[in-house]
């Protein structure tokens, strides 16, 4: 059994991040002791290490929750649910990666377009482009 500070010290986290997990309804303290401190058993850690591995990957609240669904209840879950779950997220951070490649690309050309001197800002082909491409967003408005 662990009381609260001693769970978050084996996993290296804040108490308060345990309450976090608690009030969003992954985590429930085993028991309360008698002087009304969270008491953890060992299938609470495993549970803990679960959603701290499942953070890491980059899942949200919500989908920890799903996963953690399967995870309690598997006789009543398929892998393809579980499955379901890692497709969706792997396209939506195959989606974030394309939208960085552009930000990437953008700012290359920005900055090769810069001859990055000392001489007055008067005439930066940076703030050009930037101005230029404000023009493009009042066009396109009207």
């Amino acid at each position: 059994m662990y009381k609260i500070g001693e769970l978050a010290k084996l996993f290296d986290i804040k108490p308060d991040t345990l309450r976090f997990y608690e009030k969003h309804g992954l985590l429930k303290a085993s028991a309360r002791s008698d002087n009304g401190y969270r008491v953890y058993n060992y299938n609470d850690a495993d549970r803990l290490r679960f959603i701290i591995r499942a953070k890491k990957i980059g899942f949200t609240l919500t989908e920890i929750e799903d996963l953690l669904s399967i995870q309690i209840d598997k006789d009543s879950h398929t892998c393809h649910e579980a499955k379901d779950i890692v497709d969706l997220k792997l396209l939506n951070v195959q989606e974030k990666i394309r939208e960085l490649q552009v930000f990437q690309s953008s700012l290359s050309k920005l900055s090769a377009s810069c001859c990055g001197g000392n001489e007055p800002a008067t005439h930066c082909s940076i703030l050009e482009a930037l101005e230029s491409a404000d023009d493009d967003v009042k066009d396109e408005a009207k």
